[in-house]
């Protein structure tokens, strides 16, 4: 498997993926912004695009569908309760399937909370020489969870990191779909001030671009990213400090960090 992984340089800071089959020289674009630079990325690469995946149905990742089946008539695959909102797809799936093209096989989770139809991907170690690797779309961020603000529930998206995302190894490489990762670890140092991976980090990439961004693993992000911490008692007491109610259960804290990265 092959991962090309472009920065969209708009404002919303889209991440836009090719995922190629090496055999096959086939691909995946997924959730296309610039269907037009998908379909150059392909034809630069050597690889031919196949199938179209959409993580949800918000607008910055279904752009760019038509432009890419304008040109290689790729079959566009959504979860199914998102096949009244995604116009034109052509195959719904749920959790447990398995999306192959060639020697690919993404295993699809179903992870509702940024919008109630959001799907991830996961390549499993076996099927990638030892190394599993997330797509996570707008649920899991660099050192951040996604915002439920458009349709979403903050209840679901605490129950897929706990279904889905916490219990996925180490290892796993991230890919999510925006590059929010220098404000979410300035978000992250607010919760834990003395928490020196996020400030190591923070120093790390502060003069990084974009396209240069490190491709994190779950077990790094588990060092920072507050949503993954949610019983170190760094991030509890300062929550108490601004919630003095607060109650002390994963949900809870979950929530609370939510509502504050919102209005933040």
């Amino acid at each position: 498997m092959e991962v090309f992984r472009r920065y969209m340089n708009n404002p919303l800071r889209n991440f836009n993926y090719l995922i190629g089959c090496e055999k096959t020289r086939e691909a995946i674009a997924l959730d296309p912004l610039d269907g037009d630079a998908m379909v150059a990325l392909a034809e630069e690469q050597g690889y031919t695009i196949k199938y179209i995946i959409n993580t949800h149905e918000h607008h910055d990742h279904v752009e760019g569908n038509p432009a890419v089946v304008a040109v290689t008539g790729a079959e566009i695959i959504a979860h199914k309760n998102a096949m009244v909102r995604i116009p034109n797809v052509n195959r719904g799936v749920v959790a447990g399937d398995v999306i192959e093209l060639g020697s690919l096989k993404l295993h699809v989770l179903f992870t509702p909370g940024h919008t109630p139809v959001h799907l991830c991907l996961l390549v499993k170690a076996e099927n990638n020489g030892g190394i599993p690797v997330l797509f996570s779309g707008d649920t899991l961020f660099n050192a951040c969870a996604g915002n439920c603000r458009n349709g979403g529930d903050v209840d679901e998206m605490y129950d897929s990191f706990v279904s889905q995302l916490m219990p996925l190894p180490d290892d796993t490489l991230l890919y999510p779909g925006h590059d929010y990762m220098k404000n979410n670890l300035a978000f992250a140092l607010t919760r834990e001030p003395e928490n020196n991976d996020a400030s190591d980090w923070q120093a790390s990439v502060a003069e990084t671009e974009p396209d240069d961004m490190p491709v994190m693993t779950m077990g790094q992000e588990r060092l920072y990213n507050p949503f993954l911490r949610l019983h170190h008692p760094a991030v509890i007491d300062g929550l108490k400090a601004e919630f003095p109610h607060l109650g002390l259960s994963d949900r809870d804290v979950f929530k609370a960090l939510r509502k504050l990265r919102d209005q933040w």
